[in-house]
């Protein structure tokens, strides 16, 4: 077997952007068959199709009837966060592997779900966090992780977008539809990277979470406006007591020198790492101004080829499925790729545990709400009970105690 019979599930914006380039025009293609496609939407499955030459008879509108009808060996689940659980399971249950961008699932329950129908099935469920394939984050994991800094105490990390991503005035429209950012908010778009990539490198389990909303810009859009969230500053604690922020949104002035603005700060009990993530390292001066270009993420060679941690992260993930149906992947390494912190369990806790915060907020001024603090191990408890809680590492705590969970994280 040299080739992943691939379906895919939502051909909308993450594909336009991010995996229509993997899937053809990277040095993962030759891995990669796309043999059929699913989408409710009309337009997109249309689009797709058509640009990429998918049979007639291999477009589907339901993932069902792909996965009744078409051969495959995986599936990759590109839809909203908040129905990645669905196409998931039917896959698992279907005999096949499954991959999904980031996050995981919108909700603990929902990823506990992903989790346990992937291990049920002795298949594989990747997750492209794709921050994680930054060679920025990889060598600070190493080096963190060595030992070299001693323990994490406070960081910051904030990553904040061009008003265009979330303006539905804008033309061309950033996103797949105008209610985008009325029905998310930076949380689940952006935070969930800088807490999983935070995640990453210190190897610590979240155990509260707090978060103030802002909401200044996105309600004076004209002639559309946004009921949403401009900007989101989530406060997280972790087990050793270390404290994070990570401010997110996407409320930049569309003259900002990048699209997304990003950087993180971790101080440490012997050492401090400054991870300069806002410098890729290419600048061009245009008629059209100063502008960043990040040829980390995404790199277009001049014979076509896409490369970088954005393809990179997607990419090493289908060699492994791959390597698994052959049986040539290392046991230890499929272990690793079904922990629970490598599949994002605790980075779709902070978010369920940020969004519950907001929710739950009171207005402290004008546009601004002060969430409450949210125990995570007591919301966990509530979400899948006590004997699944505790599988994580976690027991029910009073709510915003902290009190650190007893066992250690699978």
């Amino acid at each position: 077997m040299d080739r992943l019979r691939v379906g895919v599930v939502g051909v909308g914006s993450v594909v336009r952007e991010i995996y229509r380039h993997l899937y053809f025009h990277s040095d993962y293609s030759p891995l990669l068959e796309i043999a059929a496609v699913a989408d409710p939407n009309d337009a997109f499955r249309t689009w797709f199709c058509d640009t990429y030459g998918i049979a007639p008879g291999r477009r589907f509108r339901d993932h069902r009837e792909m996965l009744a009808e078409v051969e495959l060996d995986v599936v990759q689940v590109n839809t909203p966060d908040h129905i990645h659980a669905g196409p998931a399971i039917d896959s698992f249950a279907a005999g096949l592997d499954v991959v999904v961008p980031k996050p995981t699932a919108a909700t603990v329950r929902d990823t506990h779900a992903m989790i346990q129908a992937a291990r049920a099935s002795g298949r594989l469920l990747g997750v492209d966090f794709h921050k994680r394939e930054d060679p920025r984050i990889k060598e600070a994991e190493a080096r963190y992780r060595s030992g070299r800094y001693g323990e994490l105490q406070v960081a910051v990390w904030y990553m904040l977008d061009k008003l265009l991503v979330a303006d539905p005035n804008h033309v061309p429209m950033f996103f797949a539809s105008p209610d985008y950012a009325e029905r998310n908010t930076p949380i689940s778009f952006l935070t969930v990277h800088m807490c999983d990539a935070l995640i990453k490198i210190v190897d610590l389990a979240p155990v509260a979470v707090r978060a103030t909303g802002y909401s200044h810009r996105l309600p004076a859009l004209r002639p559309l406006a946004v009921r949403g969230y401009d900007m989101v500053d989530t406060e997280i604690r972790f087990r050793n007591g270390a404290t994070a922020h990570v401010v997110t949104g996407w409320h930049l002035p569309n003259s900002a020198h990048a699209t997304t603005v990003q950087s993180g700060r971790l101080i440490c009990s012997e050492g401090l790492l400054d991870l300069l993530l806002d410098q890729p390292g290419y600048y061009e001066i245009h008629a059209e101004g100063l502008s960043q270009v990040n040829p980390l993420f995404r790199n277009f060679e001049k014979d076509g080829t896409v490369t970088g941690y954005g393809i990179s992260s997607p990419g090493r993930i289908y060699q492994r499925i791959l390597a698994d149906r052959c049986g040539t992947l290392d046991p230890e390494v499929r272990r690793h790729m079904m922990s629970a912190a490598e599949l994002g369990f605790y980075t779709s806790l902070v978010l369920e545990g940020a969004e519950h915060s907001l929710s739950r907020g009171t207005a402290v001024a004008a546009g601004v709400t002060a969430g409450i603090p949210v125990d995570l191990g007591s919301l966990l408890v509530d979400a899948l009970g006590t004997a699944a809680a505790a599988e994580y590492g976690y027991e029910s705590t009073p709510a915003g105690s902290g009190k650190p969970p007893a066992p250690s994280p699978p």
